[in-house]
């Protein structure tokens, strides 16, 4: 299948690298290439035909690699991949780069309920280290001396402004938005349905029908299609046999025609798919369940309060306004979870000011093995710290590590 690079995506990606290999007197060039732009527009596909013209091999990380129980280790491993590469560079005489993608989803912090690591903080930090020293990328332990080639890196993600500023400053990364114009948008879609008949008039009319879209529907368009023959295979063959009949099968993997890619029938599908979209953003099942929970708030005990002088005093007391601190039921089932493995769970508050700095304080209890006592325990924490983040902690007693740690309640908001 003959896929269309975008020739504006194809520069940005070639001129970056090559740059990096030459020497340029007197200039100095951003180590990083971040490419970023809404979902879905084929940043990382582009990327991969863009290698595959140029004859560059990569080096991959995945922003999911970039957290770890153990801090330290997702720094060490975007070193040891750089060095690996420049080595590959040096080995295979040839043009090497290393690629992370979906940084902003590993290292971003997208709100104050993101919460940022020292994993995070580390992730930041290196890669500033080695955009500012790309020849000299030494691994926690050891020293070498001698210069590695250097690598050029490139970054894929939606919104670098959940980034730490000083990584995506000009002199270590170029920013890339990446956004196909129609006619870019035209060429990608032609470039998918290049085997299946398409004249380029129905293709615009295809992307003109579609216009706020992004590459993936169309893609997923022609993923569809193939359903109506799978399922008219599962139901000849029977729901009972189609295991045994697809994996590990003597007969071989089954054969299907090629289905019908009419105009008519890829906008029929289209408007199906766009219709999911519409009930996915219209349901809002998440509000609802969040005004059910707030509405089984419960009177708190009342507190001992001093009673100044001169003013009648209740016995002592006085009547607390109803407080929301009710346990939601999915807080109630991930403690259930966490007690069920073995593992013991402690609660940690902080206030706005210091949660900024991830500065967070045991709310005095010790480690509970109880549901009960845990649940309970939870509730008069949400009632002292009412106007602090709380969050629940999971310990695993025999590697003495955390296994889980989970915002619970944030300020003015409802638990």
């Amino acid at each position: 299948m003959s896929y269309y690079i975008a020739p504006r995506f194809l520069d940005k990606i070639a001129v970056h690298i090559t740059k990096n290999f030459l020497n340029l007197p007197g200039i100095r060039v951003p180590l990083i290439l971040g490419i970023h732009g809404r979902k879905g527009e084929g940043k990382t596909f582009q990327c991969e035909l863009a290698f595959e013209k140029m004859g560059v091999e990569v080096t991959l990380i995945s922003g999911g690699e970039l957290e770890s129980p153990d801090a330290g280790d997702p720094a060490r491993l975007i070193r040891l991949r750089y060095r690996e590469t420049a080595e590959q560079v040096k080995v295979r005489g040839r043009m090497c780069v290393l690629m992370i993608n979906d940084l902003d989803a590993g290292a971003g912090r997208f709100d104050e309920g993101t919460q940022y690591t020292v994993n995070t903080q580390l992730v930041n930090a290196t890669l500033m280290n080695i955009a500012d020293n790309p020849t000299d990328v030494q691994l926690p332990g050891s020293y070498d001396s001698n210069p590695i080639r250097r690598v050029p890196i490139i970054v894929t993600g939606n919104d670098f402004s959940t980034l730490y500023a000083p990584l995506i400053r000009d002199g270590r990364m170029e920013k890339f938005y990446w956004e196909p114009n129609r006619d870019e948008k035209v060429g990608i879609v032609g470039g998918i349905f290049a085997e299946d008949g398409l004249a380029q008039r129905e293709v615009e009319q295809f992307v003109d029908t579609f216009p706020n879209q992004s590459i993936d529907f169309f893609s997923a368009i022609r993923s569809r299609i193939y359903d109506e023959q799978i399922r008219k295979f599962i139901h000849e063959i029977g729901f009972e046999h189609i295991s045994l009949r697809v994996v590990n099968s003597v007969e071989g993997p089954p054969e299907f025609k090629k289905p019908n890619f009419n105009l008519s029938h890829l906008i029929e599908s289209g408007h199906f798919m766009v219709g999911e979209q519409k009930r996915v953003e219209n349901s809002q099942l998440v509000d609802e369940y969040n005004r059910l929970n707030r509405g089984r708030g419960y009177q708190v005990a009342p507190s001992k309060v001093e009673t100044p002088i001169g003013k009648p005093s209740t016995n002592g007391y006085r009547q607390q306004e109803p407080s929301n601190t009710h346990v939601s039921l999915e807080t109630q089932e991930q403690i259930r979870q966490i007690l069920s493995q073995g593992h013991k769970v402690t609660f940690e508050h902080v206030d706005e000011r210091r949660f900024r700095t991830g500065a967070w304080q045991s709310c005095g209890t010790i480690h509970i093995d109880a549901e009960s006592d845990a649940i309970s325990t939870l509730e008069s924490h949400l009632a002292e710290y009412s106007g602090e983040y709380v969050r629940l902690v999971g310990i695993d007693p025999k590697a003495k590590r955390r296994v889980v740690e989970t915002i619970i309640q944030r300020p003015n908001d409802k638990n």
